[in-house]
C-alpha cells in the first residue's frame, strides 16, 4: 500500500493537473476576492468563473505528457484530445447550460410573482460554463504548470 501511494505522488501527470486544477480553483476565489470585495468559498469548488479550472486541469495533463512521454507519444495524445473535448464543452455546451438556467430560474420567479404554486423551490446554479478568454487563461495556466511540474518533481 505505500509503494502505490509512493507512485502516486511521483505520478507527474497526475499531480501536474490537480496542481492545475487548485491553482486555478484558488485563483478564482482570490480573483471574487479583490473584485466583488466579497469572499466567497464556494468558488473554491465551484464551476465556471475565470479562470477555467476545467481548462487548467486538462491542459496541465496534456501539457505534462508532452514533456514526460513526448509530443508524439500516444500519452499526449489521448490527454491533449481530452483536452479540446473538455474546453469546448465549457467553452459552448456547458456555457450555454447556463444561459438556460438563467432564463428558467427568471421565468420561474415571473410565475411565483403572478401566483403560480411552483413545486421547484431550488434555483438552477447558473455559473457552470466558461466563456471563450476564461477557456484560454486557463488553458494557458495549465500549460505553464504541466511544463514545469515534470521539471521539478
Amino acid at each position: 500500500m505505500a509503494d502505490f501511494f509512493r507512485q502516486l505522488f511521483e505520478n507527474d501527470m497526475l499531480l501536474a493537473a490537480v496542481i492545475g486544477w487548485t491553482v486555478a480553483q484558488v485563483s478564482k476565489t482570490i480573483l471574487v476576492l479583490i473584485l466583488e470585495k466579497e469572499l466567497r468559498w464556494e468558488r473554491l469548488m465551484g464551476s465556471g468563473g475565470m479562470p477555467s479550472s476545467h481548462s487548467a486541469t486538462v491542459c496541465a495533463l496534456a501539457a505534462s505528457a508532452a514533456m514526460t512521454y513526448g509530443a508524439a507519444s500516444g500519452e499526449f495524445a489521448i490527454a491533449a484530445i481530452f483536452a479540446f473535448i473538455v474546453m469546448y464543452d465549457a467553452c459552448n455546451v456547458r456555457l450555454e447550460t447556463g444561459k438556460q438556467a438563467v432564463a428558467i430560474n427568471e421565468l420561474q420567479e415571473l410565475l411565483r410573482k403572478m401566483g403560480e404554486d411552483l413545486t421547484a423551490e431550488e434555483r438552477l446554479k447558473e455559473l457552470v460554463g466558461h466563456t471563450l478568454p476564461q477557456v484560454l487563461v486557463g488553458a494557458l495556466l495549465g500549460i505553464l504548470i504541466g511544463v514545469l511540474v515534470p521539471m521539478f518533481i
